[in-house]
């Protein structure tokens, strides 16, 4: 990919995301994992922090493109199979990590602490795996 086609994050997956936001997700989502899990605890801290978010996403949004690799494996494909279906493995297996993926299938995302993991190395997961040379 040139480095004009950098793309790597979606302001609609963003936006989706922030409906949930209340619980940090699309922080999560543009590689804020610490300010993420405030969210998380806080619910969007008290809800006013989450309203702003509304409009730092577009920010957030060229942060992330820039800061990521793009390539093979979709980070909003990844993200919206993690938000979703993170307890099932199902992200993992899309990235190619069948082994583990079985493994949350069959522990429940390894009791909830390997999708918290998830949540928090995503990004820099599918980064790694799209930096590789095929």
């Amino acid at each position: 990919m040139t480095t004009l086609n950098r793309d790597t994050h979606s302001k609609t997956i963003g936006y989706l995301l922030w409906l949930f936001g209340f619980l940090g997700a699309h922080r999560f989502y543009y590689g804020r994992p610490v300010t993420g899990t405030i969210w998380f605890c806080t619910l969007g801290l008290f809800g006013i922090g989450w309203l702003i978010d509304l409009l730092l996403i577009p920010g957030m949004d060229r942060q992330a493109d820039l800061r990521f690799h793009a390539g093979r494996t979709s980070y909003n494909v990844a993200w919206i199979l993690l938000t979703f279906l993170g307890v099932f493995g199902v992200h993992r297996m899309y990235m190619g990590k069948w082994l583990t993926g079985i493994l949350y299938l069959c522990t429940g995302g390894f009791f909830l602490i390997g999708v918290l993991y998830d949540f928090w190395t995503l990004n820099d997961q599918i980064s790694i795996r799209n930096a590789w040379r095929f």
